[in-house]
């Protein structure tokens, strides 16, 4: 059985989603912020590992853009062989 990131990912976001949702109705429902601070921090334990992934993502991304740019810069800069024949 392999491990699933994506679904992982869309749980997390989900949970996250609905305990904002939650919190906020229940902060205007009761009109106290205080109470109901724990689920946002729910909600917000539930993005933290999404922003952390995601970052890290596009550092690799731009790591491989750099990698693959400096590839070509060094393929461009050797000269290509002659097929002439020297005397």
């Amino acid at each position: 059985m392999t491990f699933d990131k994506s679904l992982l990912r869309t749980v997390l976001f989900a949970v996250g989603v609905v305990a904002l949702v939650i919190g906020i109705y229940q902060t205007l429902l009761f009109n106290d912020l205080a109470a109901n601070y724990w689920i946002f921090m729910v909600s917000m334990l539930c993005w933290m590992p999404l922003l952390y992934w995601r970052q890290k993502e596009r550092v690799a991304a731009k790591i491989a853009e750099q990698e693959t740019k400096l590839a070509q810069q060094k393929q461009a800069k050797t000269p290509a062989k002659s097929t002439k024949k020297r005397r």
